[in-house]
């Protein structure tokens, strides 16, 4: 049965009164984080994975192609310099290993929310076949290690190790770096590889050194405190503070293992079924040279509407086209409440585990023993409505005038979100920082090039492509880099620089590409929009579409010397 318009417009009036609460509490947006962990903070930071730091001598000699980062970015760019005959590359990491994120994030129930087989790249070429239809964090991890050991990309690797500056020689046509452990390296290209969600922060929290308890953020699990199997936590009360992607897969772990747990909830996320399933083993035989590729394809087709409704949607007004996008939203956000109501025993905590947003206005989630685990007697949602927790004293978070004595606090409160020079400090041919040139306004080519900052490639970061799939926007960035790297080796050139017209020309694309609506500014606070700040139309992702994305790569591609300095 068809429901009235204005049953959609209450609901949306009900999604901006939940938007506008959460600003009234956090006007600051994202300046209400820190990921400033020194002196007593290091611990939320430091890697409980790698070991003992050794010592070694400083590195100073020359490299061709040097990745700040070891996660898939590099990964999938070095595999497609290898093919290209590029022999001299380096990784340089700060953990202990390649992996990125997958690296970091070994928390209990990590797994990937994009079906393995589109996710993990390289599968054709390195002929694997994921376990699961999603893959857990530990599978992911091997992953990346085999296609390190399969592009000899450990020869060279630099690990437990942080590039501090990267500075532009002009006369050398080299970039200069310096590293944390008294490195003075230097490259001809260099790939910012240090991925979207690597740096952890906190929330700025009241008293947050003041707790005598033991704790740490979920990207630094401290199994030896846990235990492995988490069993130390039988007789300890546990808190964690935040709801989102990570914590919707831990919490069902914590409260299975945990005496106590309490789960403090400024907004929930939104959670939908999980289907999966392990891989038939005569199905990943069966699989044909090229299955991921043709996979992806064939999914990317299935998205794209036919003539007869592109002919359909063009005789619609934009303000219906509109309408209709957010009524179908709002049905979907609403079967998600229907299922806590059916999945939640007490329908006052069901009530605020409901998301009131827009789908997409917060990373979606996917779990099937997240919402059950609220019914267990052990574990404790406290609802800050919006506000959040506001103060921390010896003994544990106080909210509402209510002591929650802990003797675990972990902190769910995610990461910096692509930022190019996360430790290092990136200085152009005009001795500009970078992050001061993006002060005034973002200005990228694909968000990979940047002017005045030659042979410099940052992957991952704003005004490219958005893709929840992040692995293949990361494999077209990286073909794309590889194939400019081999144009400049190839053609006897020494940089590749996008021209001042370029760059305008793609600021003004995303521009045009971020749509007329104000979704961003009408959706709740979170890191797809800035935690409600009010941005530049060009501070954001190119919202043209992959296929659209890829075709002007290629396109700009062909006409190389017109669109790029080359010297």
């Amino acid at each position: 049965m068809a429901k009235e318009q204005q049953y959609y417009e209450q609901i949306k009036e009900r999604f901006a009164s939940e938007r506008d609460l959460r600003l009234s509490y956090r006007p600051e947006g994202t300046d209400q984080y820190t990921s400033d962990f020194s002196g007593a903070r290091e611990k939320y930071s430091s890697d409980p994975y790698g070991g003992e730091i050794k010592a070694r001598e400083p590195i100073c000699d020359t490299v061709e192609v040097l990745f700040i980062g070891g996660g898939f970015s590099a990964l999938l760019t070095s595999a497609r310099l290898r093919e290209k005959g590029v022999e001299s590359i380096r990784i340089v990491e700060r953990a202990a290993d390649v992996g990125g994120t997958w690296y970091w994030n070994r928390y209990p129930g990590v797994a990937c929310d994009v079906i393995s087989y589109d996710y993990l790249p390289l599968l054709d070429e390195m002929n694997y076949v994921p376990k699961r239809r999603y893959s857990r964090g530990e599978e992911i991890l091997e992953h990346s290690r085999a296609i390190a050991r399969k592009y000899g990309l450990y020869d060279l690797a630099v690990f437990q190790t942080t590039v501090t500056s990267t500075t532009w020689n002009s006369e050398e046509k080299m970039w200069h770096l310096q590293t944390d452990r008294g490195d003075s390296m230097k490259a001809r290209f260099v790939i910012c590889a240090n991925g979207t969600l690597s740096k952890p922060k906190l929330a700025k929290i009241q008293g947050i050194d003041e707790f005598e308890g033991h704790s740490f953020h979920t990207s630094r699990w401290d199994y030896e405190y846990t235990g492995e199997d988490l069993s130390n936590l039988s007789d300890k009360r546990v808190g964690i503070i935040g709801t989102g992607a990570t914590a919707v897969q831990a919490i069902p772990e914590l409260g299975l293992n945990a005496k106590e747990l309490y789960v403090f909830q400024r907004t929930p996320s939104s959670i939908d079924i999980r289907d999966d399933w392990e891989t038939d083993p005569k199905w990943a035989s069966e699989r044909p040279g090229g299955w991921q590729s043709a996979r992806r394809e064939k999914s990317l087709r299935a998205v794209e509407p036919s003539d007869a409704q592109i002919a359909e949607y063009s005789r619609i007004s934009r303000e219906e086209k509109i309408r209709k996008q957010e009524n179908a939203n709002i049905d979907y956000m609403m079967r998600i409440h229907r299922r806590i109501e059916k999945e939640v025993d007490d329908p006052a905590i069901a009530e605020s585990l409901k998301p009131w947003y827009m789908f997409m206005c917060k990373r979606p989630c996917f779990h099937n023993e997240y919402l059950p685990t609220f019914n267990r007697s052990n574990v404790h949602l406290i609802d800050t409505r919006g506000e959040g927790v506001t103060l921390i004293n010896e003994k544990g978070p106080l909210y509402q005038g209510q002591q929650y004595d802990l003797d675990l606090l972990i902190y769910a409160t995610g990461f910096e979100v692509q930022k190019t020079g996360i430790y290092n400090q990136i200085i152009g041919e005009k001795g500009q920082d970078l992050e001061d040139k993006y002060r005034s306004g973002m200005r990228t080519v694909f968000g990979i090039h940047s002017q005045g900052y030659p042979n410099l490639f940052v992957m991952g970061g704003y005004q490219a492509s958005f893709q929840f799939n992040l692995t293949y926007m990361l494999q077209t960035q990286g073909d794309h880099i590889a194939e400019c790297i081999a144009y400049v080796r190839d053609n006897g050139f020494d940089t590749i620089d996008p021209t001042e017209e370029t760059e305008e020309w793609w600021v003004q694309e995303v521009i045009s590409n971020r749509g007329k609506t104000n979704r961003n500014e009408e959706c709740t606070p979170g890191y797809y929009n800035f935690e409600g700040e009010s941005q530049r139309r060009q501070d954001g992702n190119y919202n043209g579409g992959i296929r659209q994305y890829w075709a002007h790569m290629e396109s700009t591609r062909e006409k190389i010397s017109e669109a790029f300095n080359l010297s």
